[in-house]
């Protein structure tokens, strides 16, 4: 019996780390994201592959059912968190891993894993999908966060997420600006580590009330601006007030300090992928400074009419 399940990708578009406190985040689903494929076998073993975008096998591990005990890893961090996960699963659903006497499970990113779009919340997702467990659980429970990733995975269209007494908010909304090809997504060349950001965020003190209404406010304007000057305006003062409350500077300071459009840091600052404004010619702008991975908006953010679940 083979069974199959698929999660999106995702990007936050605003509220960045203020989305951990309670702030209100736009959050994308992309067209990027993970597969994982099980098929039962007679091995008394669960044997576990990896593959990146290129078919190529990034991970792989034998595990015996009874108790998860790691019989061989490619990589032993990676096996830890991959078993850390299936037995909260199973904790949370003892029936889980039980319906036949082994299992081949194979995992298949459709994008390059270093560039932050979500492969342990795909992978979370998936998971949940196959033990049939609360994937919002299954993460607070195994890595915290704020959940908005999951949302992503789980859901087609673009969202507001927000955490109200720890509890996951969603709501779908239209987002489809007129201005949207003038937007681009531009890979920075590294992968920022979200669990670093989050405690360098977390050790910072000041007034979190206001700075939830300010970020909350922001991003309820985005959704409803009509115009690239609008969106544009609300970008930068989402950055300023970034800039100020997490002493950092802006990545256009500090990296793109000529560039005409807006730009904005999206998730964990100093690392992934950043917004910009532009025309035909951002792209030739970001590759000349060594940014090759320039994708416009629409060829970003999922079109349920043009994928297969």
């Amino acid at each position: 019996m083979q069974k199959k399940f698929y999660s999106n990708g995702k990007l936050l578009l605003s509220a960045e780390y203020a989305i951990l406190d309670g702030a209100v985040g736009l959050a994308i689903p992309t067209q990027y994201g993970q597969s994982l494929q099980v098929n039962e076998t007679s091995s008394g073993m669960l044997e576990w592959e990896s593959l990146d975008a290129n078919g190529a096998i990034w991970f792989e591990g034998t595990y015996a059912l009874e108790g998860l005990i790691q019989q061989s890893a490619s990589d032993k961090s990676i096996s830890a968190t991959l078993t850390q996960l299936l037995k909260e699963a199973k904790g949370q659903n003892p029936e889980f891993l039980s319906q036949a006497s082994g299992f081949k499970v194979e995992t298949k990113l459709s994008f390059p894993k270093e560039w932050g779009l979500g492969s342990s919340s795909t992978l979370i997702n998936n998971i949940a999908q196959w033990a049939q467990v609360d994937a919002y659980r299954l993460l607070q429970n195994a890595f915290g966060g704020s959940g908005y990733d999951i949302a992503c995975a789980k859901h087609h269209s673009p969202l507001l997420y927000q955490l109200i007494d720890n509890r996951p908010m969603v709501e779908e909304v239209s987002f489809n600006p007129e201005f949207q090809d003038a937007l681009y997504f531009v890979y920075l060349n590294r992968k920022q580590n979200s669990k670093e950001a989050i405690a360098a965020y977390r050790d910072q003190n000041f007034d979190k009330n206001q700075w939830i209404e300010e970020i909350s406010s922001i991003t309820k304007q985005m959704i409803e601006a009509s115009t690239l000057a609008t969106f544009e305006s609300l970008m930068m003062e989402h950055e300023e007030i970034l800039s100020k409350t997490l002493g950092l500077s802006t990545v256009k300071t500090l990296l793109f300090p000529d560039f005409p459009g807006a730009i904005k840091s999206l998730g964990a600052w100093g690392g992934d992928f950043i917004l910009a404004t532009g025309n035909e010619g951002t792209m030739d702008y970001f590759k000349s400074k060594g940014y090759h991975t320039v994708i416009p908006y629409p060829e970003m953010i999922l079109n349920p009419l043009n994928t297969t679940f």
